[in-house]
């Protein structure tokens, strides 16, 4: 699948907002403390991946209620769903200069109903040519997703018989319906029940 840009301007992908907020505290102290163990962006991207996808729990998997989606709440709280992670890892690689977009999958039950819009990230390393997109939802039995810039280890890969959709879309900033989901969320039970179901 060839990814493309939503914003031509590869800058776009390295702005800190109102969801990405890596310049607030909690996202520049944690990005600070990290290249001290990873001497290159690649072995940063990598360390800052773990870190995310390891010490954030995913609140559907640990049955926390709390909706988090601005980047320095998810670090701060360390909880989640995946777009809330995404926004966190887009916030840590931004802050060192790595540029990071937000993208999607929908995924669906094995007979192919109850979709629903599943988030990752896609990064661009210095001398690379492509984006590789990453997933940092957590793992659990049956989900084993890596940092990978060759062959992609995401948590699932989608199906065409289930109409399973990668989008090629990458953003800079997350997608309105995604946002607003989360936003509207009073808490993670009320968040099930209305993910977005395609973009």
């Amino acid at each position: 699948m060839r990814l493309h840009q939503q914003n031509p301007e590869l800058s776009a992908y390295l702005v800190a907002d109102e969801v990405i907020d890596h310049d607030h505290p909690v996202v520049r102290e944690l990005a600070a403390k990290l290249p001290a163990q990873a001497p290159d962006a690649y072995s940063y991207a990598e360390l800052a991946y773990e870190h995310v996808r390891d010490t954030v729990t995913h609140s559907q998997d640990a049955g926390d209620e709390r909706v988090t989606w601005r980047a320095s709440d998810v670090l701060d709280q360390r909880t989640g769903i995946c777009y809330a992670k995404s926004h966190a890892y887009a916030a840590l690689l931004r802050a060192e200069g790595i540029p990071a977009a937000l993208c999607y999958q929908r995924l669906a039950d094995d007979d192919g109903t109850n979709p629903v819009i599943h988030g990752l990230v896609a990064l661009k390393l210095p001398g690379e040519r492509e984006w590789a997109r990453q997933d940092v939802r957590g793992n659990k039995p049956g989900v084993d997703a890596r940092f990978s810039l060759g062959q992609e280890r995401l948590a699932w890969t989608t199906r065409p018989e289930f109409n399973e959709v990668d989008y090629p879309v990458l953003y800079d900033v997350p997608h309105p319906v995604v946002l607003a989901a989360l936003k509207a969320a009073p808490d993670r039970p009320h968040l099930w029940r209305t993910l977005p179901t395609e973009l």
